[in-house]
């Protein structure tokens, strides 16, 4: 799964990267957790980007309420295009989730490994995202999730799962409204984890109300 992650670049990095008209608004963040707004990349009419900040938690349309969207931060690959709650989002609303880095544990015997996995370049990167638009009487919310899958020979000592990256070369084509379901399906395949590398970290980050480069230390 991705319970936690960072986001530490300054605006006109991640405009630059995303290739963005406009400064993205957010807050910077070492230790990012779930039902927090977070930065997030999609695909306008035109086919220009736009940053936009989304609740991360899903809650589907046709949700009766908003109380369960912590249990929808993540997404499993192998199961977006059937799942009720996934399956009109992937189709046509994918966007993509601004990152330096994540946190995932190692299970020792004695204790949980802290791990922050991130860039070798320590540049941004992007997860495969899926956001949602719910309204309900006079509430609206819009939200997303990150999409997991079985981990790589990189991350299996780590954890069995890990979100999906996006390579930076098919960003267009996964916030692409028009491509083939299929076509899009392909890109969850990580080939950008030969990009990543795992750096052992101290149990600082296990408090979700630290936040400053503790975490990373």
């Amino acid at each position: 799964m991705c319970g936690r992650y960072n986001l530490t670049a300054t605006p006109e990095s991640i405009a630059e990267h995303f290739e963005l008209p406009r400064l993205p608004s957010f807050q910077p963040s070492y230790n990012i957790t779930p039902a927090q707004k977070i930065l997030c990349i999609v695909q306008l009419d035109d086919q220009s980007l736009k940053s936009v900040n989304l609740f991360w938690g899903l809650v589907p349309s046709w949700s009766k309420d908003d109380k369960n969207s912590h249990h929808l931060i993540n997404a499993r690959a192998e199961t977006i295009r059937e799942k009720p709650s996934f399956r009109a989002a992937f189709h046509k609303r994918r966007c993509l989730i601004v990152a330096n880095g994540f946190y995932e544990w190692q299970k020792l015997a004695s204790h949980k490994q802290a791990f922050h996995i991130h860039r070798q370049d320590n540049q941004l990167f992007a997860f495969a995202g899926l956001w949602e638009h719910w309204e309900h009487d006079a509430k609206t919310l819009y939200s997303c999730t990150i999409i997991t899958t079985a981990a790589t020979t990189l991350m299996r000592p780590i954890h069995e799962r890990m979100p999906v990256i996006i390579p930076i070369a098919h960003y267009r084509d996964w916030l692409d409204k028009s491509a083939g379901e299929d076509d899009v399906f392909r890109l969850l395949d990580n080939h950008a984890y030969a990009d990543m590398t795992t750096t052992p970290i101290s149990d600082y980050v296990n408090n979700p109300t630290h936040d400053d480069e503790r975490c990373l230390n």
